[in-house]
């Protein structure tokens, strides 16, 4: 019918304001950042390079951060905050049916590789400290989340 409109993949990250954020591989530290976004990002099929680019300036322009008057009014470019990018499938899963989720929206390994690096290449323009998980491995994060403030988008 006249609602049943089609819903476009889209990019989806999960961003949180962190004091400070890492990962770790094998025990042992993998990456870590100071005040900024610790960022869960989820690649679906028929995402794009486009939506990548959207998703990034987004969240580098989204004013989440505090001013001077304790009001969100400051974006990660006005604090000069630093991000931790961390590649996460489990976003894309489908809960609504039954207690397993499902991962059939989730990008195949390779293409979403790929759209992750090319996230991580265009950030790394926009912002000056970029850091980043492994993609596809074990990882363990640990994050100081300042707030809480957490914010879930799409692009």
């Amino acid at each position: 019918g006249l609602w049943a409109v089609e819903r476009k993949s889209c990019m989806k990250g999960l961003i949180q304001r962190v004091d400070e954020a890492s990962v770790s591989i094998d025990n042992e530290l993998y990456s870590k950042i100071g005040k900024g976004i610790l960022l869960l990002l989820g690649v679906e099929k028929g995402d794009t390079i486009e939506n990548a680019h959207k998703l990034a300036d987004k969240i580098v322009n989204l004013r989440i951060f505090e001013d001077e008057n304790e009001k969100m009014n400051l974006s990660l470019k006005d604090v000069k905050g630093e991000i931790l990018v961390v590649s996460q499938f489990t976003l894309c899963g489908d809960t609504k049916k039954g207690t397993r989720p499902s991962f059939d929206k989730a990008e195949l390994p390779t293409k979403a590789n790929e759209l992750y690096e090319e996230f991580l290449k265009y950030m790394g323009s926009l912002v000056e400290i970029v850091k980043h998980g492994k993609f596809g491995a074990m990882m363990k994060i640990s994050l100081v989340n300042d707030g809480p403030v957490t914010f879930m988008i799409e692009k």
